[in-house]
């Protein structure tokens, strides 16, 4: 899948958010760029902090 595909499907995704959910995916994603600016890119970090926060966003997504 390429960037692009990915940023149209997580788009798609989002528009179904509250505002005030995105605004808390937006602080958390924040935050973990600023923690992780080096790792972020890092697809095996990234998807351990998603795995690991899935019930939290779950929970932003309704």
């Amino acid at each position: 899948m390429s960037k692009d595909e990915i940023k149209y499907e997580i788009t798609k995704v989002l528009d179904r958010f509250s505002d005030k959910a995105l605004e808390d995916i937006l602080a958390f994603l924040k935050s973990v760029e600023d923690k992780h600016r080096t790792a972020i890119f890092n697809s095996d970090i990234l998807q351990k902090i998603l795995s690991e926060d899935k019930d939290l966003l779950q929970k932003l997504a309704k």
